[in-house]
């Protein structure tokens, strides 16, 4: 097919949002986790950390198996595991048993993230591909409007707590959404094919030189968004001044700004490379202004200026990044995404705690990490990209990366 239909952009739109469900619809519960557990700020960061390293290290495993036994089984398992954790998360009694749940629920809801990478890949290349991984992270970015918002609107009446129950909730709904629309994508012959064992599958993407650099542009991308993501709280409601409400809405509207970005984006004409590099110099540029900002101790209303411009420069980057990396490693697209994914939440999982680092008052650093993970974002964007090599004994033609030659609505070859 030349596209992905709509209801099957939709349930993976899906897949892409329980991520941010999970990590974004308790922030605002963040000072009363801590105060309720008896932990400061950058412990509480723990529990969103653990639950990014678990989605990172779930897809190396998740990823992998789709390749092997296709994308509908280990789907339909991570789904199960994911909310039973969640139940477990909302019931913990102490902030290692919530560390530990987090870390199981991420490791599961990997599945959902890496599979729906995986099933675009199956279905469309080229500018097609990346139209559709753009509008799926725009879609999928409803989410992280909603979750704030209605954090923030549930702080009061049901606490963290009942955040995480409503997380459980939701995460069930989507996934069952995606169960009952996902049709098998990886036929039984592609699944036995040369490669497809874990260590071939896993030599062919590490071996695929052109796969790293949008992988790396992607992740360090991520790395600002997280480092925005787990500092926000505190930065808004203590440094800004806003209430938990004020704080969603706030948030809302960041999110509202990636959405519109991206969609924009999956509009433009222009090579899906040229976009990206132009969203690193607007990303780049916003969080050195942050940085300066926080410096020079400006009144504090002008902070959430420069955060919506690079949080908004993000829509323009992640989708065609992904499309760009995953069209180098098409034959084996589950490990793919998976080592893509793992990559993007290790990272993001390591800068979680960093910014909490200066304290609950703190603007600088997390301006100063947001800085430094979108000028290495910058600088591996401009290099010159490199061609796609077809993997010897492949048994099938390499799909070189979007570019000017090749048709703009191309489809996967038939498998």
């Amino acid at each position: 097919m030349s596209t992905v239909r709509w209801p099957v952009l939709m349930a993976l739109a899906s897949l892409a949002a329980v991520a941010p469900v999970a990590t974004d619809l308790y922030l605002p519960g963040f000072p009363e986790l801590a105060t309720d557990l008896g932990v400061s700020a950058s412990a509480v960061q723990l529990t969103l950390a653990a639950f990014l390293v678990g989605l990172a290290s779930g897809q190396l495993v998740m990823g992998p198996l789709s390749d092997r036994y296709g994308r509908r089984r280990p789907l339909l398992a991570s789904a199960a595991v994911c909310v039973a954790a969640g139940v477990v998360c909302a019931l913990a009694p102490s902030l290692g048993v919530l560390v530990a749940a987090r870390f199981v629920q991420g490791f599961a809801g990997a599945g959902g993230v890496v599979i729906g990478r995986a099933v675009i890949s199956d279905l469309v290349t080229g500018r097609a591909a990346a139209r559709a991984f753009t509008l799926m992270l725009t879609v999928g970015g409803v989410a992280p409007v909603l979750a704030p918002l209605v954090g923030g609107l549930l702080a009061g009446p049901v606490g963290w707590r009942g955040m995480l129950w409503t997380v459980v909730g939701l995460c069930t709904a989507m996934l069952a959404g995606v169960v009952l629309v996902l049709r098998e994508t990886r036929p039984s012959e592609a699944r036995t094919a040369s490669g497809t064992t874990y260590a071939g599958a896993l030599r062919t993407v590490v071996r695929t030189r052109g796969y790293w650099p949008p992988v790396a542009v992607l992740a360090l991308s991520f790395a600002m968004m997280m480092a925005y993501i787990s500092a926000s709280p505190f930065v808004y409601q203590h440094v800004v001044g806003l209430s938990t409400v004020g704080y969603g809405a706030a948030f809302g509207v960041n999110a509202a700004g990636l959405i519109a970005a991206g969609w924009t984006a999956s509009r433009l004409r222009a090579e899906p490379l040229r976009v990206v590099r132009v969203c690193m110099s607007v990303q780049l540029t916003a969080t050195l202004t942050f940085v300066v900002l926080a410096a020079a101790g400006a009144p504090s209303w002008l902070l959430p200026v420069p955060v919506f411009v690079a949080v908004s420069s993000n829509g323009g980057v992640m989708g065609n990044s992904a499309a760009h990396a995953m069209s180098q490693v098409r034959e084996v697209a589950g490990t793919g995404s998976a080592v893509l994914g793992c990559t993007q939440f290790s990272l993001g999982a390591l800068v979680s705690p960093l910014v909490g680092l200066g304290g609950d008052d703190s603007a600088l650093v997390p301006a100063t990490v947001m800085a430094t993970a979108s000028l290495l974002g910058w600088t591996v964007s401009r290099a010159r990209p490199r061609a796609r090599r077809p993997r010897r004994g492949a048994g099938a033609a390499a799909t070189p990366p979007p570019g000017p030659s090749h048709d703009v609505g191309a489809s996967a070859p038939p498998r």
